[in-house]
């Protein structure tokens, strides 16, 4: 039985998840309508691209934080000024390989200009995580539902207005400017929340208050080399979770990306319950219990493979029954090759579930690394998987080479789990047998 309080929390995240989840749903909705399946796919590739420059910027600090305050409680303060300076450095660093390919690439006038504004999303990006990180460990998940909300509503609100009020204004590079604007204003928000963070003003829950030392404070390089497995986990994922819309782009045309991003529109708000159980309740608790608590730990690592099955595979049987008629109603006609992609990619729900649960393991104690390594081996398959099979197949080639690349992470991430995290509790249920 969950008690009341974890029922509680997870009520608020999902609340706030499904609601910001529904927004960027019907955001995309509305922009693939009004905007059309090739003016529509310029816009997402190239914002695609973008996502796919941003983990470098905070590379990784705070996923960091979750650990380091998981393992050292209050004592982790003496990270965060060299956090801080990490997290400028790779914000300034990614936004200028941005500017640099907007460039030198061969592009046409409207993606250069939309690289170039949407460059700006990035800060926005860091932002979030880093206030994010902040709140779940002071546990204030309603802060937290309405932090992660924020940045959805309000593009929904100034992308309606444009869409259904100054309907000559929707364009690909008037869209890219309000998620630039939105981005700005969460950066400035965020700086706010880090300022008093920073002074203190941070209240760390489910550790016992230690006395703040001015001893063996790190330095920015030791910060990169302990943030550095997360950076590269979130870019190696989103490699083979976004690639295929740039990819898509540069090999077959914006039309085909476009159609190809209404399925992965769809794809992205199934995976979003596991995203807000294992990502943003779960995983402070996992640091913690991963030290102080093996028992639960492993506990909930078997409860939870089961329940992402099941709850996967009932994700999929969904996704089939309504694909047919549903694109094309939210859609439109012009996105009906859309239903074959997402039926595709719909075999994946059950595999990402139960990797959610599994690759969970990997993030704690010293096991991140060899995550970064599985991750890093699965996105390399997948951009070979998509050279291959896009040129002769299109779409439904990186629809295919999408699932395999799963599958095949989901079999690293249960490997690790069961024969290197959970090793000695393995063994000792076996002497109890």
């Amino acid at each position: 039985m969950l008690k009341r309080h974890t029922f509680i929390a997870i009520i608020l995240l999902s609340t706030g998840s499904l609601l910001g989840a529904g927004l960027a749903f019907l955001t995309q909705t509305i922009l693939a309508r009004h905007l059309g399946a090739e003016s529509f796919g310029v816009f997402s590739a190239t914002l695609a691209m973008v996502i796919l420059i941003s983990p470098l910027a905070g590379f990784g600090v705070s996923q960091l934080w979750l650990k380091l305050y998981g393992e050292e409680g209050s004592m982790a303060n003496r990270w965060l000024d060299s956090s801080f300076n990490l997290v400028i450095t790779t914000t300034f660093l990614a936004i200028s390989i941005l500017w640099f390919w907007a460039f030198l690439g061969m592009h046409d006038t409207t993606t250069r200009l939309l690289i170039l504004v949407l460059s700006f999303y990035i800060l926005g990006q860091v932002s979030m995580g880093l206030v994010s990180s902040k709140l779940q460990l002071e546990e204030r998940y309603t802060d937290f539902a309405a932090w992660q909300l924020l940045p959805h509503l309000t593009r929904f609100l100034l992308i309606c207005l444009f869409a259904f009020i100054f309907t000559s204004w929707m364009t690909p590079e008037n869209i890219a400017f309000i998620y630039a604007s939105v981005s700005i204003v969460v950066t400035c928000l965020a700086i706010i929340q880090l300022w008093y963070m920073a002074r203190g003003h941070f209240i760390l829950k489910g550790h016992d208050e230690k006395q703040f030392t001015k001893l063996n404070i790190p330095t920015t390089i030791s910060v990169l080399k302990n943030s550095w497995p997360f950076g590269l986990a979130t870019f190696f994922y989103l490699i083979y979770y976004q690639s295929d819309i740039v990819l898509l782009k540069y090999m077959i045309g914006d039309k085909e990306a476009g159609i190809y991003n209404v399925a992965f529109t769809i794809i992205a708000a199934v995976y979003l319950f596991p995203g807000v159980v294992y990502q943003k309740y779960l995983l402070p608790k996992l640091h913690r219990w991963a030290h102080h608590d093996r028992d639960k730990f492993y506990t909930i690592y078997r409860k939870g493979n089961i329940a992402m099955l099941i709850l996967g595979l009932i994700a999929m049987l969904i996704i089939w029954g309504l694909s047919n008629w549903g694109i094309p109603f939210l859609f439109g006609t012009e996105y009906q090759d859309a239903v074959i992609l997402v039926n595709i990619l719909a075999i994946s729900a059950p595999i990402i579930f139960v990797a959610f649960s599994t690759g969970a393991t990997l993030v704690t104690q010293q096991h991140m690394k060899r995550k970064v390594t599985y991750m890093g081996s699965v996105a390399l398959i997948n951009i070979v998987l998509n050279i291959i099979l896009i040129p002769k197949y299109g779409a439904i080639g990186a629809a295919s080479a999408t699932v395999i690349s799963n599958f095949t992470l989901l079999l690293l991430y249960y490997y690790a789990s069961e024969k290197i995290v959970f090793s000695q509790e393995k063994i000792s249920l076996k002497g109890n047998v």
